[in-house]
């Protein structure tokens, strides 16, 4: 059952009772069913991460922004890694509203998990778009900087390290404001929210994803990409230091229906940075 909880926010926060767990998510707009899934990072949530293109999208769209488990807003699934959970929140998110086959914008940590997604369940998603989220560095060192500036922040959250971070997100340093820092400072600091951040970036987290990496017994995910069937955008900031750019090379040959757009002058917010650039191309791209 789907539930409005009031808030002062535009579109209001509503609620969606799971077996898992409340998932909380916001909508607005009318056609089509397009579903936003967030990335990952201290205070991050769905809204924070599409406010700015809500608007856009709802003039052509059903848009729904999504609340992962874990991150302050939906509930936590209690999964030992948010990714398990948010893969979860997914199908229950679409399964509970009635929603058979939906486009899909995923962010980061949001891409990888619409691209599983997608590749689960190619018949319930008719197109997929990409911030990042996919593919796997080529020539760039792993992990990227941004994600080390992150592990070093939940490790010892401090505001120095949450603005380090913030920087290593975006080629314009100017949207690193002190209204930015204390918005991801009050959520990113909350004990649960930080626990479920060191479940996949603290030191000891990315050192047990280093050790898997190397394992022979697990198939990377960047090797699955082939058998993607679902039309994907892939959409890149070259300017990214979290996930460097050429992690887009082996979507770009494996993909049998992929397209690449690299935006410059722009990190890893692409959706933020190259807003209105970025929302032509995805709604070109989404409406073809």
């Amino acid at each position: 059952m789907s539930t409005a909880v009031e808030t002062d926010a535009i579109p209001e926060l509503r609620e969606l009772r799971t077996e898992h767990g409340v998932l909380r998510y916001r909508e607005s707009g009318d056609g089509p069913p397009l579903l936003l899934l967030h990335g990952s990072g201290p205070g991050v949530t769905g809204w924070r991460n599409f406010r700015g293109n809500l608007d856009t999208f709802a003039q052509h769209y059903r848009t729904y922004v999504l609340e992962f488990p874990g991150f302050g807003v939906s509930d936590d699934f209690g999964a030992p890694h948010p990714m398990v959970s948010a893969r979860t929140a997914v199908t229950a998110f679409l399964d509970g509203l009635g929603l058979d086959r939906v486009r899909i914008i995923g962010n980061s940590m949001g891409g990888f998990v619409a691209t599983d997604f997608a590749l689960a369940a190619p018949e319930r998603v008719e197109r997929l778009v990409t911030i990042g989220g996919i593919g796997t560095p080529v020539f760039s060192p792993q992990p990227g900087e941004g994600i080390i500036r992150l592990s070093e922040f939940v490790d010892n959250p401090s505001k120095e390290a949450l603005i380090a971070w913030l920087r290593s997100m975006v080629f314009d340093q100017a949207l690193v404001t002190d209204e930015l820092v204390q918005e991801r400072w009050d959520q990113a600091t909350d004990p649960a929210t930080l626990e479920n951040s060191r479940r996949m970036y603290g030191s000891a987290a990315l050192a047990r994803m280093a050790e898997s990496m190397r394992s022979a017994d697990v198939t990377p995910g960047w090797a699955e990409l082939r058998r993607l069937t679902v039309p994907t955008l892939v959409t890149w900031g070259r300017d990214d230091r979290v996930s460097p750019v050429d992690m887009a090379l082996i979507p770009m040959r494996l993909l049998p229906h992929g397209e690449i757009h690299i935006f410059p002058n722009c990190g890893h917010w692409v959706m933020i940075e190259q807003k209105q650039a970025w929302e032509a191309a995805v709604l070109a791209f989404l409406r073809r």
